[in-house]
């Protein structure tokens, strides 16, 4: 992991955000989360899982994400055993959030990458798809007309 003086504690949602809302199942990967997610990791940031899932359901989204590659730091919590923490607060402490619902919807994984790292570096080469954000499968959905006209 390198050191980042500017790394961020960043919660992430899991359905609409990491994986196609599916619920209570879980959907196909979005288009670059587990990429992205990945190079954030490794640039310092500190990821929590913040999911509407609980129980059997939330069990199986950590062991997808960790079998995925992804270990949060904290899951539904602040820090690791909050909840276990005399006052837990159910106000989440980061510095920002990543979840499909935000005003204006899901950005898409490249645009996230461009707003925490407008430099780029080496792994912004794999976001400059314009489809980049959107998940194949709904893509490959798109008329052939559509679809040609994207590529202009």
């Amino acid at each position: 992991m390198l050191v980042n003086p500017d790394a961020k504690t960043i919660a992430v949602d899991f359905d609409g955000t990491i994986v196609e809302h599916a619920y209570p199942k879980i959907g196909e990967e979005m288009l670059f989360a587990f990429a992205t997610l990945k190079e954030l990791q490794k640039r310092g940031h500190r990821l929590i899982l913040w999911t509407y899932r609980e129980e059997e359901m939330l069990e199986a989204a950590v062991k997808y994400c960790e079998e995925n590659g992804i270990k949060f730091y904290a899951i539904n919590e602040s820090y690791p055993g909050e909840r276990n923490a005399a006052k837990y607060s159910r106000k989440l402490e980061c510095d920002l959030f990543i979840d499909d619902r935000n005003l204006g919807g899901f950005p898409g994984w490249d645009k996230v990458w461009q707003m925490l790292h407008p430099e780029g570096g080496e792994f912004a080469y794999q976001l400059q798809n314009e489809l980049a954000h959107f998940n194949y499968k709904k893509t490959s959905r798109l008329s052939l007309f559509d679809r040609l006209r994207r590529k202009r």
